[in-house]
């Protein structure tokens, strides 16, 4: 059983190597800070409005509070990956477009070490930048000079993480998520005047740091048939240890010259972020939670500033509803999920010399768990899809419609189990 746990392992790494290239957005506020940043909800968190601080089920791994890798099951082994598939559109004013995306969301596998210690290795996104638009204006006080300025970027960084959870007493866990944060943030700006030459200004961030957080569940039956779980996560926010490369080059479309390069060391951070949660699960049939995040990014690194964020909170509510765990009609036996958040943007933009704050994010979700079980296997195929839109604070700014559908699998095998023959 050990050499299946290090070929996967091995397995696992590699293909984390392969996705990290990929552009998985296309919104324009992804210019902004690190990108759009990944909260690691797997696919039946995100069905759920993204909660699960409180969550703990052996049938997938819950990322979001390591406390509940003890929920695991003494005879699985668990394989979860996903994907999404996006279709946003964007609106400023008379202007509209649309832009189409596909991602790599995470791989994961989850074991039991102990009966009282649950393990799980994964890679996720951290953030993802990609946007490509261009605006053009005239020159005050000239008829007949204008400016184009080709805004461009791409990359994003990713994470591969180590976790553990420990359960103190039987009802009582705690765990500890300690990643490799690493990638790379590609922004250029083009500006080029009718007749002249062309001005590009770049910036290339690499990050080569580290990322942890903490978790804790406490679950306090009240009868035979009802249960309430406390969740409460802690992720450390630091200075990230990167290089910042920026510069202008101009160009005439033959002769390139580069002037005011220049790197900074340590110019972006990532914050402290504060979770709770309370679920309610009646039997095995229905859950219920409710998520609270604060994301303290006041006063946190951007470019070598730390004026440019805001605090962020986000609210989400969701349930899952299972008819009957053993029911012979296949449809008893579907996992019904559905959920809803609200959250306010951590970014602070420059309009027209005036700082105000980004756009507001609400987002609705309903998914399926549709159950793949054959003999003693208990394999899961979640479908999810979201609604998501991102209402600007003034009204001349742009605003996003994204539509996602979130496909994963759940490989839950009895790797285990001991078969006695007779």
């Amino acid at each position: 059983m050990l050499s299946k746990k290090i070929l996967v392992g091995s397995w696992l790494l590699a293909s984390s190597t392969v996705v990290c290239a990929q552009i998985s957005t296309n919104s324009p506020y992804t210019r902004y800070g690190l990108g759009d940043m990944f909260d690691q909800s797997f696919t039946n968190n995100a069905a759920m409005g993204g909660v699960g601080y409180a969550l703990r089920t052996p049938e997938h791994i819950n990322a979001m509070n390591p406390a509940s890798y003890t929920a695991v099951d003494s005879l699985s082994f668990i394989f979860d990956a996903g994907m999404s598939l996006k279709s946003s559109n964007f609106q400023e004013g008379k202007y509209k477009a649309n832009a189409k995306n596909s991602s790599f969301d995470y791989i994961g596998m989850q074991f039991r070490l102990h009966p009282r210690l649950g393990m799980t290795i994964g890679y996720t996104p951290f953030s993802t930048v990609g946007y490509n638009f261009t605006r053009s204006k005239e020159i005050e006080n000239s008829s007949d000079v204008t400016i184009s300025n080709n805004f461009y970027g791409d990359g994003g960084l990713q994470q591969i993480f180590g976790g553990v959870g420990f359960k103190i007493l039987d009802n009582l866990s705690i765990g500890a998520n300690i990643g490799y944060l690493y990638g790379k943030l590609n922004q250029t700006t083009a500006s080029l005047s009718n007749g002249g030459d062309q001005t590009i200004t770049y910036n290339t961030v690499s990050i080569s740091s580290y990322n942890a957080s903490f978790g804790l569940q406490y679950t306090q039956p009240i009868n035979k048939q009802n249960e309430l779980t406390l969740g409460l996560t802690y992720s450390l926010g630091h200075t990230l240890n990167g290089h910042d490369t920026q510069g202008t080059q101009i160009t005439n479309g033959t002769n390139y010259s580069v002037v005011n390069q220049q790197q900074i060391d340590d110019s972006y951070g990532i914050p402290h972020i504060y979770g709770g949660g309370l679920a309610w699960k009646h039997k095995k049939n229905l859950t219920v939670e409710v998520d609270y995040t604060l994301q303290k990014w006041s006063g946190v690194k951007y470019n070598n500033r730390t004026d440019l964020y805001q605090n962020r909170s986000k609210v989400a509510i969701g349930a899952e509803f299972l008819p009957k765990e053993f029911g012979r009609s296949y449809f008893s036996r579907i996992r019904y999920r559905a959920g809803a958040y609200y959250a306010n943007s951590n970014l602070q933009i420059l309009v027209s010399q005036n700082m105000i704050d980004g756009p507001k994010e609400y987002g609705v979700s309903v998914g399926l768990g549709l159950p793949l079980k054959l003999y003693q296997r208990n394999s899961v195929l979640s479908i999810t899809g979201q609604y998501i839109h991102a209402n600007p604070s003034v009204s001349d700014m742009l605003s996003e419609n994204r539509f996602v559908l979130k496909i994963g699998l759940t490989f839950n095998e009895h790797w285990f189990m001991k078969w006695r023959v007779n």
